[in-house]
């Protein structure tokens, strides 16, 4: 079992900046492949970025747009998503998801992934 806990969810103004963190844990040594996703009021969840634990390769959402950046820290399981430039329908819960099947599985779809996190708030202002 793994546990994926997001933080660093708030309150910003458009054009601001946060940092998402999303620590895993329950398999010591062990290697994920982890993404983030978002989900809007009244909207379907979608995927936001991605990043592999073999050769660190990153994916976007078109709607990113060069403003988010995805990284990891190996040494301590952990995520992050640096979000940039933010805009108003950037708000949403964004999730923290952990595919720890290493099989390089498509890292843009839902079903991908075996374990999610509670999800934490972004709220952009405009």
């Amino acid at each position: 079992q793994v546990q994926a806990v997001e933080s660093g969810g708030g309150l910003v103004q458009a054009g601001g900046s946060l940092r998402l963190s999303c620590a895993a844990s329950g398999r010591p040594f062990r290697a994920y492949d982890m993404g983030w996703f978002r989900q809007a009021p009244g909207k379907a969840r979608e995927f936001v970025a991605a990043i592999r634990w073999s050769g660190g390769s990153t994916f976007y959402a078109e709607f990113v747009e060069g403003r988010f950046t995805i990284s990891r820290e190996k040494s301590k399981n952990t995520m992050y998503l640096q979000m940039n430039s933010l805009k108003p329908e950037d708000t949403a819960v964004y999730y923290c998801a952990v595919d720890s099947s290493l099989s390089n599985n498509n890292p843009r779809s839902l079903g991908t992934y075996e374990y999610w996190g509670q999800g934490t708030q972004v709220t952009v202002s405009s």
